[in-house]
């Protein structure tokens, strides 16, 4: 059964609208498909941060945690594994195998505990290579095997047959991806680590700063160069400035930092990202109205949103 992550029954599509009327992408049923065009195409599967939200307060926008679908060209990237990454695999059924790369923001509950519920993931015809940037002897297999065992969860990961390689790296690195992609990294600003990615292809530049802090003054040099002249940056979003822990650093982020961010390294579009769980649909519109006033075609993401780059 495919289960899409637009609107379901009772739901409306209040996101879809809000999003058509202010200029952001469209919402669809489906993934994307592989395509030999050039650039890069960008969905959301799940734009939460923390926990999942089930309420009715929360569903035009979405409550299920990160994973973001990227494709640069027929070849597809998958960008954290929370909770989202389910209604992908659920959704995600081409002809013949599946061959992709996860790369994980850090490797702790949030971004990965929906990675037992991708399907494809079971299927031994596919071929996932997962990286992350684990601290502690084993790296990101053994981080991801400690997740998945009893009596936290009742399979282990070593079940999941689809997952076929484990690739360790220290943030700052430049991560050799098949078919000559490569995608820079950067370490954020968070207490326990936290990663971030620069996706290059055809000339378009994505970047995802999924979960960072910032603190007063000059912002982080590293963040700046991740994100310097890119088409659209993704970026944690999970407070606003009237909400921010006093003396920053706390390992999230605010949208008008993200503007802040944005104007300083000349990158494109702000894709507002990581919702606090407690931010309802009302709260995610007025910061819509307030990008709009940037005059750059920044948004907030709302599940099923798709970029085109």
């Amino acid at each position: 059964m495919r289960v899409p992550p637009g609107p379901r029954t009772g739901k409306g599509d209040a996101a879809a609208a809000f999003g058509k009327k202010n200029g952001m992408g469209r919402r669809m049923g489906d993934p994307l498909q592989p395509s030999a065009r050039a650039g890069l195409t960008v969905r959301f599967w799940g734009v939460r941060g923390g926990i999942p939200t089930a309420d009715v307060a929360t569903r035009a926008f979405g409550g299920n945690t990160a994973c973001v679908e990227v494709r640069c060209g027929d070849r597809l990237l998958i960008f954290d594994a929370g909770t989202g990454v389910r209604p992908f695999g659920a959704a995600l059924a081409p002809p013949g195998p599946i061959d992709a790369d996860i790369l994980l923001t850090h490797c702790r509950f949030e971004r990965t505990c929906g990675l037992p519920f991708f399907a494809p993931g079971y299927d031994t015809r596919n071929n996932f290579v997962v990286w992350g940037a684990a601290p502690g002897a084993g790296g990101v297999e053994a981080a991801l095997t400690s997740l998945m065992t009893s009596p936290l969860f009742p399979i282990p990961l070593s079940v999941i047959g689809g997952l076929k390689e484990w690739r360790d790296f220290r943030p700052g690195d430049t991560l050799a991806l098949r078919d000559g992609i490569s995608v820079r990294t950067a370490p954020l600003n968070h207490p326990q680590g936290a990663t971030g990615f620069r996706v290059e292809c055809d000339g378009r530049v994505l970047a995802y700063v999924g979960n960072t802090g910032h603190g007063p003054g000059e912002p982080d040099e590293r963040i700046l160069a991740l994100i310097r002249g890119a088409d659209a940056m993704i970026y944690d979003c999970y407070h606003s400035d009237d909400d921010h822990p006093a003396g920053g650093l706390a390992g999230h982020s605010t949208w008008q930092e993200g503007l802040r961010l944005r104007h300083r390294a000349g990158a494109g579009r702000l894709v507002a990202f990581l919702h606090h769980p407690e931010r309802t649909d009302a709260d995610l519109a007025a910061v819509q109205r307030a990008l709009n006033a940037d005059a750059s075609g920044s948004m907030v993401a709302c599940e099923g949103l798709e970029l085109v780059l």
